[in-house]
């Protein structure tokens, strides 16, 4: 535990369970928001081959999670973990 401290810059153990509560936030957060951003866009599941549709979920996703993991940092204290 104290490796990986020393490797985030981080002073405390509670530090350590924020950041991964951020991580799980953001994740589930980034995933659930691009669902309508597909169908907004004219993606639907049952409609489009998953060939086609999967890359382009994934490729929102990614945009989607930064923007989202500065938020979350920046919500539960942790933003220049982050933003570094």
């Amino acid at each position: 535990m104290e490796r990986l401290k020393k490797r985030w810059g981080i002073d405390s153990n509670f530090q350590i369970v924020i950041i991964c509560i951020v991580f799980a936030v953001t994740g589930s957060a980034a995933a659930k928001l691009a669902a309508p951003l597909t169908e907004f866009i004219g993606l639907a599941r049952e409609s489009t081959s998953p060939w086609l549709f999967w890359p382009v979920r994934i490729a929102l996703i990614f945009p989607i999670y930064q923007v989202l993991l500065v938020f979350f940092g920046w919500l539960f204290g942790q933003f220049a973990f982050f933003w570094n």
